[in-house]
């Protein structure tokens, strides 16, 4: 993708002008109208791609253009545009032929019953890791628990914050979440390399919350039954073949396409839909769900590849100067996202930004890059999960009428990853690479 002399283009602060352009919008758009949905992220992509060709030395429009699809086209940009387009067809595939409701009642049928709160949280955990999407978890659990709220008299925000926090486990660790496919494919990275890495550095959070809600659940006088006495296992199929093909090692790519195959046959077969749904609802995966994510990609290429060009990661670079040990690189790309999460108010475009100049300070400071990707990962989520302006917990405020900041407080999980990242940066061992 270096197509400039071998010294590298001169650094240039005024190459970042359409990033601030970008953020700048964001900015805009929450000053006027107080709420940052109102500025679609790809229209906030597109004039930012339209500032940085405008704005850029390297010849006449067109060369320019050319620069900018060469970053486009890239092959870390275009791999995940496939991973994303594979994602969509087995999401829509599966929701089509009810794999998530038979995921949703299986957890629910096998968790016990009189421990609510962290069956709740344990089946957030385990829907969220094999769906790969916190927000596709939470619309299917928060009317689960705001029904549970009312059978048991437990605190509606407090049951709502255990699926946000639960769905937040598998967004971070999923192989199919956007999140991991963007932070291990710009740090160049396995995505069984970063899980592992990234597993020990969540696990403890995750048993020190669930023992939390065991304790909460044991101390509550009260008890529910779900009311489900009927599971149709093989729907849950498709769910369960993901998440073990994953955490065996198999490459993503095939872990999809089986994914696909696999739900696709059991609609057929259980009278789920027929061949021309089975493609419609491939097809609304696609466009619907990862559509926008996918032109972001390639757009979000180009214009870093204009930055670059331009000498912007350069002078990024340049003020590291400042910055003397690896514990300061880790601190400075967390910051990097969390900033970056908090203007967007979406984690995956958060590591679609940061990543390429993670890329270069891990490089430069001889980071671990399976440590990079899990952190940038684990971060994003902890920030979206915490924003009351961010899709996880307005879905979840929506579905069970609460105010978004009545959720913040229960949101034990996403403070705990907060903490641990800080603790681990902070008292961070020697690197193992």
């Amino acid at each position: 993708m270096n197509h400039n002399n071998d010294s590298g283009p001169r650094p240039s602060g005024k190459a970042l002008f359409p990033l601030g352009v970008f953020f700048l919008l964001y900015l805009l758009t929450f000053v006027f109208t107080g709420d940052l949905s109102k500025m679609p992220v790809s229209v906030a992509f597109l004039v930012a791609s339209a500032v940085a060709v405008g704005s850029s030395r390297g010849g006449n429009v067109m060369q320019r253009v050319e620069i900018f699809c060469r970053g486009s086209a890239n092959n870390t940009i275009l791999l995940m545009v496939v991973i994303f387009i594979l994602a969509g067809a087995f999401s829509g595939t599966a929701r089509a032929m009810g794999a998530v409701d038979a995921t949703v009642n299986l957890i629910l049928y096998l968790l016990p019953a009189k421990i609510v709160v962290a069956s709740l949280f344990i089946a957030a955990c385990f829907i969220s890791i094999s769906m790969g999407t916190s927000c596709g978890t939470i619309a299917a659990l928060t009317p689960v628990a705001a029904g549970i709220s009312v059978q048991t008299g437990l605190s509606l925000p407090l049951v709502v914050g255990v699926i946000v926090g639960g769905s937040m486990f598998g967004d971070n660790l999923s192989y199919i979440s956007d999140t991991t496919i963007v932070a291990t494919r710009t740090q160049n990275v396995e995505m069984k390399d970063k899980f592992r890495v990234n597993f020990r550095l969540v696990m403890p959070v995750a048993v020190l919350v669930l023992a939390v809600y065991t304790v909460q659940g044991v101390m509550d006088s009260h008890r529910m039954q779900t009311g489900i006495n009927s599971i149709e296992w093989v729907k849950a199929l498709p769910y369960l073949v993901v998440l073990v093909t994953a955490l065996c090692g198999v490459n993503v790519i095939t872990v999809l396409s089986a994914g696909i195959v696999l739900s696709g046959g059991i609609g057929l077969m259980t009278g789920g839909f027929s061949v021309p749904e089975w493609c419609s609802a491939m097809s609304s995966g696609i466009v619907t769900d990862m559509g926008e994510l996918v032109i972001v990609s390639l757009m979000a290429g180009g214009m870093f590849e204009m930055i670059r060009f331009n000498g912007g990661i350069s002078w990024l670079l340049k003020l590291t100067n400042n910055i003397h040990s690896r514990k300061q690189a880790e601190g400075a790309i967390a910051g990097l996202v969390a900033f970056t999460g908090l203007c967007t108010a979406n984690n995956t475009i958060a590591l679609i930004v940061t990543g390429p100049l993670a890329k270069q300070i891990g490089e430069k400071f001889s980071l671990n890059p399976k440590r990079i990707a899990s952190l940038m990962d684990t971060v994003s989520c902890s920030v979206q999960s915490l924003l009351p302006y961010g899709a996880q917990l307005l879905i979840a405020a929506g579905l069970a009428q609460v105010n978004p900041a009545e959720i913040i407080p229960h949101l034990y999980y996403p403070f705990g990853l907060g903490l641990t990242v800080i603790i681990s940066i902070l008292y961070k061992r020697k690197p193992k690479i």
